[in-house]
């Protein structure tokens, strides 16, 4: 009996999600119905069972090729079973190491790969199961076949060697099922090299590869085998070949003059770059003059996005990104880094504080990264770190997704809870314990890690941390995919950063569309006779202005309250919200000027903008105008004009001459700014700064009179 494996396909239907078009691996799959992916987990049930049975010996499956349909077949070749056993249960990390995984075995036995069917779990994108083929699975439609076609006519036969992963609740894709037999001869050693998924790459690999051709690395003895060829090193061998990547001297020196053309361009334009020990140009930074002057007015948060990876050597491209008074994303800088190392990260964060005047923001919200964490705890130990909760919800679904979830609106509800929901630490974790009870989780390796990282995370834990309502929805809403107006990904540095620099622009553009919104078309109040709402219409920007209107309608149409006097003008409120369930929330309102009033839910220490309880409170009281202390500058429109005085120094600047040059110059650059494309705006520029040399040459004239009166005395 010929020793094969039985494969249960799963039922035909146009719903099954197949890749492989017209032979590209690349084109993109739909997403699997529900009844479908369904299928998929019984199909790689049945598939794993059979894996499983160890020493049983499984049914004869007959492959008959297309062109011998009247006589049965006989698999031509079957690896050994420690081939077998070198992939069955075999774990990797990504699709792209899973397809990179089978590429490298078939290369070994000597056939080429194709990508095939996947699965997905029920209404997500995650991905279930993927198979691969064998190259040369299906058969060809006569029908479609052209004349070129003819030439080749046997390049499909139908074999059935593939194999299937399946992806864990850890994010780990597994080998659970494998046809080994082939129909076909193989290709011979010296010949490999020439497999059609030999020469398919990543754009990183293809650095590889060109790293192992190079002629140090063909100095290194592989061994005498005519089969070589870049599939074989190790495992170990490619971890020192990627330790040595490096970035080619011409390359970095075109990004190098792209920075030094850029700084005589701008004053005070700003780079850095990191060496590796062997002196070799590896990590890189760059801010502009503006992205200075706007860190001044809105760095008091700031998002590190690392996310995108770019060109050849696929570089991290990891922007450090704000909000401003319109709640917009602005730009504060970009690197280009080579790894992810805690050293790299260190040296950008000491980097972006040097360009930055030393001046830390309150807070960062960054990826769930351990090298990141050590490295913002080293350099910025007095910022609060946040793990952005988009990044939790984009890393959820493919831990979770094997796991059946029967009600997953359910599940989801109760961790979004967790995540922004709760308002004290006992809230939350008898929610996390009722979530884990419920969806039977609490031997979850990723969700356990999670809990233990709450306090970065957690809203509820935060309440004492300025954060900017980064963590409102319609914020994430603005801040996904937000590097996608990046165009040029793939080519060299340079281009990558005036890519960058295109999108830093159109940001920049539509916030000057904002300003002249603001400008041009004054606000209209929900009730128009409002004192408060017009107060806030004519400090706020218009979206500014709109959050605050909605508080402000919540408060005073939709709060239940209870007013308890505390003796002379201080009062306590117990506010609900209607529809909101029976949550409570106090208010402490003193009506004696200058007014003061605190919630317990912390709007305002996190946001900046009064809550609904607080502005019911005040209401109640006739409090008719927002008193100044809850008017936070950043969010007003006149946030951009800073106070240059002498006398306001931030302490991370220094005292004396290096802060007074230092401000001087961010003031000068900053008109220099706003006069740019306007002949008259330069004329004024020009004459301010006339006036004020006239100006300092007088008061040096007197200062010298006098000294000289006073020498004759």
């Amino acid at each position: 009996m010929t020793n094969t494996i039985d494969i249960e396909e799963p039922t035909a239907s146009p719903m099954i999600i197949d890749e492989e078009r017209n032979g590209d691996d690349d084109q993109p799959a739909e997403i699997a119905t529900e009844e479908t992916a369904q299928e998929a987990e019984r199909d790689e049930t049945t598939s794993q069972d059979t894996a499983e049975k160890g020493n049983e010996t499984p049914p004869t499956v007959a492959i008959v090729p297309p062109e011998q349909k009247d006589e049965p077949a006989t698999p031509i070749h079957a690896p050994k079973e420690s081939d077998e056993n070198e992939l069955m249960n075999k774990a990797v990390k990504s699709e792209e190491e899973a397809h990179r995984l089978y590429c490298e075995y078939g290369h070994k036995m000597g056939f080429s790969v194709r990508k095939g069917k996947q699965y997905y779990y029920v209404g997500t994108k995650n991905i279930c199961t993927k198979d691969y083929y064998c190259s040369k699975e299906g058969v060809r439609d006569g029908d479609k076949l052209t004349e070129a076609d003819y030439k080749d006519p046997h390049t499909r036969t139908n074999c059935k060697a593939m194999v299937r992963f399946r992806v864990d609740e850890e994010g780990s894709w597994r080998v659970v099922h494998m046809v080994k037999e082939h129909n076909h001869p193989l290709v011979k050693p010296e010949e490999r090299h020439l497999l059609r998924s030999a020469r398919s790459h990543t754009a990183g690999r293809q650095r590889l590869i060109d790293l192992m051709t190079s002629p140090l690395f063909q100095a290194i003895n592989y061994g005498s085998s005519p089969s070589y060829s870049v599939q074989q090193p190790t495992q170990q061998e490619v971890k020192q070949i990627v330790k040595s990547v490096f970035i080619e001297g011409s390359e970095s020196q075109s990004l190098v003059n792209v920075f030094k053309t850029k700084g005589n361009e701008d004053g005070m334009f700003f780079w850095d770059v990191q060496l590796d020990q062997g002196g070799r140009m590896c990590n890189f930074f760059w801010r502009d003059g503006r992205s200075r002057i706007d860190y001044d007015s809105f760095g008091d948060v700031v998002v590190f996005d690392t996310s995108l990876r770019l060109n050849k050597y696929n570089m991290i491209c990891a922007p450090f990104i704000g909000v401003n008074h319109h709640w917009q994303n602005i730009m504060f800088g970009c690197a280009l880094l080579l790894d992810d190392k805690v050293e790299s990260f260190a040296w950008l964060f000491r980097s972006f504080l040097e360009s930055m005047g030393g001046c830390a923001p309150k807070s960062i919200f960054t990826d769930q990264n351990l090298n990141l964490a050590k490295a913002i705890e080293e350099v910025l130990p007095n910022t609060r770190h946040r793990i952005y909760q988009r990044y939790i919800h984009k890393n959820l679904m493919p831990r979770l997704g094997s796991l059946n979830l029967n009600d997953s609106k359910a599940f989801h509800k109760m961790f979004n809870k967790c995540l922004h929901g709760c308002d004290s630490e006992a809230e939350l974790e008898e929610t996390w314990s009722t979530m884990l009870k419920e969806f039977k989780l609490q031997d979850h390796k990723w969700l356990n890690n999670l809990y233990k990282m709450r306090a970065k995370w957690c809203t509820a834990l935060n309440k004492d941390a300025y954060d900017g309502g980064i963590e409102w929805d319609q914020r994430t809403e603005t801040m996904n995919n937000v590097l996608d107006g990046i165009t040029d990904k793939a080519g060299p540095l340079e281009k990558c950063v005036l890519s960058v620099d295109k999108l830093m622009e159109d940001w920049r553009e539509k916030e000057y569309e904002e300003d002249l919104h603001n400008a041009q078309k004054p606000i209209v109040c929900a009730i128009r006779h409002s004192d408060m709402l017009n107060h806030a219409a004519k400090e706020y920007t218009y979206k500014i202005y709109k959050l605050f209107e909605l508080e402000f309608l919540d408060g005073c149409g939709a709060t239940f309250f209870k007013e308890t006097p505390l003796g002379g003008t201080l009062y306590r409120f117990e506010c609900t919200n209607q529809g909101r369930g029976s949550k409570s929330y106090t208010v402490m309102l003193e009506t004696s000027e200058p007014v003061q009033v605190s919630c317990d839910c912390k709007k305002f220490e996190t946001m900046g903008i009064l809550c609904s309880h607080s502005l019911k409170a005040m209401s109640v009281k006739n409090v008719r105008e927002i008193p100044q202390r809850y008017i936070l500058k950043r969010w007003s429109k006149s946030a951009r004009k800073r106070n240059y005085s002498l006398m306001q120094y931030d302490e991370s600047e220094g005292g004396g001459e290096t802060a007074h040059v230092s401000k001087v110059m961010r003031y000068a650059y900053d008109l220099v700014l706003k006069s740019q494309g306007h002949p008259e705006l330069r004329e004024l520029v020009w004459s301010a700064l006339e006036g004020g040399e006239q100006a300092l040459e007088k008061f040096g004239e007197i200062t010298n009179l006098q000294a000289h009166s006073l020498a004759i005395r």
